[in-house]
């Protein structure tokens, strides 16, 4: 993937690489409403929606969004306010932000939306991005990469087809006849389709996967376009879930499961045995957004790169900066040694954006962390920290989320109407659907106890900032870390110990985190203190991560014996980074709207994946 060669000619862009323009010169926007949204007669289908319906259309390049926000400025005036829009569009060469800064700048009418999209869209690497907008009323997934590759993989009921993207002629690779497969394969009965072309090969192409096409008037000096319907199919919807659930399990996985849903006007129940939300992994001081990769993209580091990308869209949109809430200060992953510095050269061949992570040498490294560093490595601008608390409690303040805390769940008994959640004293929830989100206590239940979760013992310590550790300004890690200071105290950790339970804060795991400071950071562990911190009376935290053997976590419908019931646990120390995401991925597999993820990753994921690989 690499952003495209772009030139501005008479003030709009112009792809160099394609020779072609990426909007009429004359009115970008009147074609789009001419082809677009008119041959798909979206405002008369629209119009018709019931309340809580959805409706996706699909779009083969993005380009400068420009489609996206003309659908979106329809949607809104014209469809039911509980309805939602769900977007999706595959990009190979995404725009740079200023460009796409720029160009937006051209349609002064659609300032309000462009400006929400410029907010989120951050020089995407290769995979895909969920965006959310309006209160979730309108959801923007982007494919990036060859269509080729992303649209097989998407799981989805396309209601319209926007085939854009540079011209036939020009980008003859495209519009091949395997495209056209592939959205008949992820189309819905009766799906539309809309296209600026005429061309001849496009119309065969279209007809041979069994689209029903007819050519229209064009717009401007285009004389033809394309337009029409998947034939022999009839307009038959999915019915629409009963949206209530129960969740069970108030920390990261829990309290954004019960958002996603809740965005999507769920009634849901959500409850905690403690008295309050994140009291156990996710209760930590500090919480780092490391995305740790490996040098190639297996499922793990792409599930981890899509899943850290996500949170911090989603932490810029909900969770205010502040001690109380997050800091995007950046991170530094450090090559303290030759194994993890030859490890991280290759992380950076896999030749990500540089607004995503870039290469940095010991001098630009304490620059960046206002402290002295022996080790440069790579540096994620958009990372930090964040207090995992603020997260849980601002993800369950949602319209729609009933809390209950102080409650234990210990059985669960199917009935006719879903499933019942029993407590020590009787029924404490009951609803069609049942999400378990209470880390190494799903194994509770009778229903989720054969999955392979392991519960792995972690301890932070916290050190009292100092007069010269106050200027520690980004985050320092690799296989541990180091956060700047949140209201006195700096957290270090994490210690990854046996499998066992207990909570009690150990001296010898405090000696444990001092000494990967000092090898990950010899300056800033002296001004700590060094050699004079006493292990035995420092202040740290120790919870239980809930993780896999193969590290990926288990989101998804657990078992075809037990309908309606799902999880997502399993995330480790990577929590909250891919809580969110995972969270998104469930909520679109119970609404049936188009996954978040590829399928090779919704399956990877998949709680059944065990039984997967025996048969």
């Amino acid at each position: 993937m690499s952003s495209p060669i772009l030139d501005w000619r008479d003030g709009q862009p112009f792809s160099s690489q394609y020779h072609d323009i990426y909007f009429s010169r004359e009115s970008g926007i009147a074609e789009t409403r001419h082809v677009f949204l008119g041959q798909n007669r979206l405002a008369e289908r629209w119009a018709q929606l019931q309340d809580g319906a959805r409706f996706v259309i699909g779009e083969t390049g993005f380009g400068t969004g420009l489609n996206f926000l003309c659908a979106w400025q329809l949607w809104d005036r014209i469809a039911p306010k509980s309805a939602r829009l769900h977007f999706v569009s595959a990009e190979l060469h995404p725009i740079p932000p200023d460009d796409l800064r720029r160009a937006l700048a051209l349609w002064p009418e659609l300032a309000e939306p462009a400006g929400e999209l410029l907010e989120q869209y951050r020089a995407p690497a290769r995979g895909w991005h969920r965006m959310t907008f309006a209160q979730g009323r309108v959801m923007l997934t982007l494919l990036i990469g060859d269509v080729a590759d992303t649209l097989p993989q998407l799981r989805a009921r396309v209601d319209a087809w926007f085939l854009d993207g540079f011209a036939p002629a020009k980008n003859p690779q495209m519009w091949s006849n395997a495209l056209f497969k592939a959205m008949v394969d992820c189309s819905a009965p009766g799906a539309s389709f809309a296209t600026f072309t005429s061309a001849g090969a496009v119309r065969r192409g279209l007809q041979a996967a069994g689209f029903e096409v007819r050519k229209v008037a064009g717009h401007g000096k285009k004389r033809e376009i394309l337009c029409g319907k998947l034939s022999g199919m009839a307009d038959k919807a999915l019915p629409e879930p009963v949206r209530e659930a129960v969740v069970i399990g108030g920390g990261l996985a829990g309290s954004a499961s019960a958002y996603s849903l809740a965005l999507r006007g769920w009634q849901v129940t959500l409850i905690e045995r403690h008295a309050q939300l994140a009291p156990e992994a996710s209760g930590n001081h500090q919480g780092i957004l490391y995305a740790r990769l490996s040098p190639r993209m297996s499922p793990l580091s792409e599930f981890t790169l899509a899943g850290y990308q996500h949170a911090l869209r989603t932490l810029q949109r909900l969770l205010p900066q502040g001690e109380d809430g997050w800091r995007q200060c950046g991170l530094i992953q450090l090559a303290f040694d030759a194994d993890e510095a030859a490890r991280l050269k290759c992380v950076l061949d896999l030749d990500l954006p540089e607004e995503l992570l870039r290469s940095v040498d010991s001098a630009e490294a304490s620059r960046i962390a206002g402290v002295e560093l022996s080790f440069g490595g790579l540096y994620f601008p958009g990372s930090g920290w964040v207090h995992p608390p603020a997260l849980c409690r601002i993800l369950s303040d949602m319209p729609g989320i009933t809390l209950r805390t102080g409650q234990e769940a210990i059985e669960l008994k199917h009935c006719e109407n879903g499933w019942q959640v029993h407590g020590e004293n009787g029924l404490l929830a009951q609803a069609p659907v049942v999400i378990v989100a209470c880390a190494a206590h799903t194994m509770r239940f009778a229903q989720t106890r054969h999955l392979p979760l392991r519960s792995i013992r972690g301890q932070v310590t916290h050190l009292p900032v100092t007069a010269q550790s106050a200027d520690l300004a980004a985050v320092l890690c690799t296989e541990g870390y180091a956060a700047p200071a949140r209201r006195g105290l700096h957290t270090i950790g994490a210690t990854y110990g046996n499998l066992e339970e207990s909570m009690d804060v150990r001296a010898l795991d405090n000696l444990e985190n001092l000494a990967m400071l000092a090898q990950l950071a010899p300056k800033f562990y002296e001004i700590l203190g060094g050699g004079g911190l006493q292990p035995e009376t420092l202040d740290g935290r120790a919870s239980c991560r809930c993780n896999v053997a193969d590290y990926l976590p288990l989101v998804g419908a657990v078992s075809p014996d037990f309908a309606s019931l799902y999880v997502n646990t399993g995330h480790g120390s990577r929590g909250l980074i891919t809580s969110m995401l995972a969270a998104e991925a469930l909520a679109a597999e119970l609404e049936n709207e188009p996954a978040p993820l590829p399928v090779k990753l919704m399956k990877a994921i998949s709680p059944q994946r065990f039984k997967m690989q025996r048969t």
